[in-house]
């Protein structure tokens, strides 16, 4: 490290690290960004690349890296930048499959690095209060609805299309990191319903049932063909009442009342992230938590599969 900061590069500039990687980077005082890769954009003022490997080969000061590629090609560059020593952090999803993860896992701690699998919902303003909520309080049943227009999220990315873009679980995977932090154990996919048009590899809406182990339901609905504003709720049905995540985490409702919550700025999700990532590589420790990739994974692997008409975006 230089003058006690944490030399970084990011892979892969597209709208994500624009508008939330940068300002956030910016603010964090752990952290100087140094490089970039990317094949058809870069960030003014810093030195910019084709690929990771040549980056890697032309800036050996580098101490982490932050992969903000499409899944479906993050697990070489991670492999790559863990084996030459650098902390490494993953954009969510982690990665195209679990088993990759895992081994990337393994691979971190071999090499005495640090590995960061992200999730900036679960930082949004509500979590931690809901959470602090539901700690005494018997969750009875759960439901969630994660419903967006693709046309304005993701105009024109092929490679959510694809295997391993994961489709509409591209922003439901959101949604199931906020119930994985919120629930107090594991669920598991029960029964699952997939759409996908004809013409793409990955779903455009699904429906999937979850339970716990102690009987906790979850009935879920993921949809890309949203009009108008945005559904990102979570309900918990309790003994003593709902507690109600909205706005993606952002508003929170405790037995039908508004909690105000601590404000955040508008890449406050990110900021968390950034400040996490400086914790771990201080503390020598990973942080990896594969539960939502996985209850996808069950939902592909459970799911029957409904064939729509052709989708053009």
């Amino acid at each position: 490290m230089n003058n006690n900061k944490i030399n970084l590069a990011i892979v892969g500039v597209g709208k994500i690290v624009r508008d939330q990687h940068l300002p956030s980077i910016e603010k964090n005082t752990n952290f100087q960004l140094i490089a970039t890769a990317s094949r058809n954009a870069s960030v003014e003022g810093v030195a910019s690349y084709k690929d990771i490997e040549s980056m890697l080969d032309a800036v050996p000061e580098l101490d982490a890296i932050a992969l903000c590629m499409p899944p479906q090609y993050r697990y070489d560059a991670a492999k790559l930048a863990l084996e030459r020593g650098l902390h490494v952090l993953l954009e969510k999803p982690p990665g195209a499959t679990v088993s990759e993860v895992e081994q990337l896992v393994e691979l971190a701690d071999k090499q005495s690095v640090s590995l960061y699998a992200t999730w900036h919902s679960r930082h949004g303003a509500a979590v931690e209060k809901a959470k602090a909520a539901l700690s005494n309080r018997t969750i009875q049943s759960v439901t969630l609805a994660w419903k967006e227009d693709v046309r304005k999220w993701h105009p024109g990315q092929d490679w959510i299309w694809q295997a391993g873009g994961l489709g509409v679980f591209d922003p439901g995977i959101n949604g199931l990191s906020i119930l994985t932090r919120l629930l107090p154990e594991p669920a598991f996919v029960t029964q699952a319903t997939l759409s996908f048009p004809e013409n793409k590899a990955a779903p455009i809406a699904a429906d999937i049932s979850l339970t716990t182990a102690n009987g906790i339901t979850v009935e879920s609905q993921y949809d890309w063909r949203q009009e108008g504003d945005e559904v990102w709720d979570i309900s918990f049905v309790t003994e003593k009442g709902d507690v109600e995540i909205t706005h993606g985490g952002g508003a929170l409702r405790v037995d039908g009342v508004a909690v105000e919550l601590p404000k955040h700025s508008e890449h406050g999700e990110y900021e968390a992230i950034y400040a996490r990532f400086a914790e771990i590589i201080s503390q020598g420790q990973s942080d990896v938590d594969l539960q939502p990739l996985k209850l996808v994974a069950d939902a592909f692997l459970l799911g029957d599969r409904k064939v729509l008409e052709p989708f053009l975006d």
